[in-house]
């Protein structure tokens, strides 16, 4: 396996309104005071010594503070993103309350050159979004998997 790799779950749900998604705002100095892709999948890297379905169970379970959800996991494919990693993601059908997550945190310097330690939120929120919503909040390299859902969610209606 060469180069970073990366996976997530992308909770959805039906609504009367249509599918909706759960998705996260990044935590951090970089990600403050911005929206527009700004948010995420719950995801994250992995070595050679883990699959990626286990390292996506692990991601959500870190960055939100839940198990991840039971139930069917759809697979969306992977992507290549803009910096070289590659990102795995499955669709999982649930629902959460996003009050109920407790996001793992990094540590970084900041101020940068400050010699300052600071604590962050992996994710200072989560929320659910319409599909068409989603698409302008989340990251662009990962905007892919919302279109995949979306292909997911016609075929499963064309079903008799």
């Amino acid at each position: 396996m060469s180069g970073k790799r990366s996976a997530g779950l992308l909770l959805y749900r039906v609504t009367d309104a249509g599918t909706e998604v759960l998705i996260g705002h990044m935590g951090g100095p970089f990600w403050a005071g911005r929206s527009r892709a700004a948010w995420s999948v719950p995801k994250g890297e992995y070595g050679p010594d883990e699959t990626p379905e286990d390292a996506a169970d692990r991601e959500f379970e870190e960055e939100v503070g839940h198990p991840p959800p039971a139930g069917h996991r759809e697979p969306l494919g992977e992507t290549r993103q803009s910096g070289g990693k590659t990102v795995t993601v499955w669709a999982v059908e649930a629902d959460f309350d996003p009050a109920l997550a407790v996001p793992g945190t990094f540590t970084m310097e900041w101020p940068r050159g400050s010699g300052v330690e600071r604590e962050f939120p992996e994710l200072d929120r989560l929320d659910w979004f319409p599909l068409e919503d989603a698409v302008e909040l989340l990251v662009t390299g990962q905007r892919v998997f919302l279109g995949r859902l979306a292909l997911f969610m016609e075929s499963r209606e064309d079903r008799p």
